[in-house]
């Protein structure tokens, strides 16, 4: 078993900053940003030595690799996801102690900026210098290109091992998804990615942005060897019918009103028809926690109601990782300071509850590869 090489940690101690501080704040969470450096390294100082530290020491023993990407510029709604990070990880801690993985850190996030491609050349070198205090350096500065950068290579020098991401907006698995899908096809493998949501987000474009939480998903198909190895799970806010995705994409769509009406088994067994002559190897999951009903789940930016049960989804993941070994996935969405349910606190901890149960779960799962 072997850890990270040394061009690979010269790039992510760079790029990435210790679990927790991909928010830059003084004192915003400040209490909790402690509580989580004090759990992972024993200390609530000189935490950026023990992190690197932590990442010359890692063996490669954890599979699961834990990445934050705690970026929101590409959401549109209710805005806050960019805490998900930092308090889903508390969470996985103080519930899910048992849980083996290896925290890589946080993406590096300058709040206001998306994808390096919207950027002029004058606004990259300002940003690079004071990301890396060299303008001159060739590393992205976007939250977005920084994970699809960073993930490529980690990917290409780590075939054994799988990456768990925490968003973040949606718009944040476009490169997460996109590295995996490039990196497994140079391998040979055929993959599908499973999509729990409550909206497709299969709009080629928001407001003249292309990549955003709306639309990230037409941006991997032709990354997939074939649009339909994309399984949408959920589904309900849309303004046009289940047809017209799945005709104009080619994608496949479960919508929530199915389970409802044909019961969760059926649902399955239907999932399971269309991969069963695919030839798939492994799966990606996805999972954008308004998926759930917003009884369960309305600490987020667009929580809808008639939604999943978190017993219907974990139900569904169990089934398929009987037959598919699950060797990425990502949680997104998770919104702690929002709140839609009037609950305060309570409507928080009970989204994060939920979304540490499925995230551990798929971490567990990516343990096995």
């Amino acid at each position: 078993m072997t850890g990270f090489n040394q061009v690979f940690l010269d790039k992510i101690t760079q790029c990435l900053c210790p679990p927790g501080n991909g928010v830059f704040t003084v004192n915003t969470a400040k209490e909790r940003k402690e509580q989580l450096h004090k759990a992972l390294y024993g200390f609530t100082t000189d935490i950026d030595d023990l992190w690197q530290r932590a990442l010359t020491n890692y063996n490669g023993e954890d599979k699961a690799v834990l990445l934050g990407v705690a970026s929101d510029c590409g959401g549109g709604i209710l805005r806050g996801a960019n805490w998900g990070p930092l308090f889903l990880r508390s969470t996985l801690l103080e519930q899910h102690n048992e849980l083996k993985y290896f925290d890589m850190g946080d993406i590096r996030v300058i709040p206001h900026l998306l994808h390096d491609k919207y950027l002029n050349d004058a606004t990259i070198s300002n940003c690079r210098k004071a990301l890396y205090g060299n303008e001159q350096s060739d590393l992205p500065i976007s939250p977005l290109s920084i994970t699809e950068d960073v993930l490529h290579d980690f990917y290409a020098q780590n075939t054994d091992k799988g990456i768990f991401a925490i968003g973040g907006d949606h718009s944040v698995s476009y490169p997460l998804t996109k590295a995996y899908l490039q990196a497994k096809k140079a391998q040979g493998k055929r993959c599908a990615i499973i999509h729990f949501d409550a909206h497709t987000d299969l709009l080629i474009e928001r407001l003249g942005i292309d990549l955003c939480f709306g639309s990230w998903c037409t941006h991997i198909l032709d990354d997939l060897h074939a649009p339909h190895h994309l399984i949408q799970v959920g589904i309900r806010s849309s303004g046009k019918p289940k047809s017209h995705w799945e005709n104009t994409f080619g994608v496949k769509q479960h919508w929530a009103n199915e389970v409802r009406e044909l019961g969760i088994d059926r649902v399955i067994n239907n999932i399971k028809a269309q991969l069963a002559n695919e030839n798939i190897d492994e799966l990606y999951v996805s999972f954008d926690i308004d998926a759930l009903d917003a009884e369960f789940a309305s600490a987020t930016g667009t929580p809808e109601d008639d939604g999943l049960t978190p017993e219907e989804a974990m139900k569904i993941l169990t089934s398929l990782s009987k037959l598919y070994p699950i060797t990425g996935g990502d949680m997104m969405e998770i919104a702690p300071f929002t709140d839609s349910s009037g609950k305060g606190a309570v409507s928080a901890e009970k989204t994060l509850k939920v979304g540490a149960e499925i995230s551990a779960f798929l971490i567990e799962q990516i343990n096995q590869m």
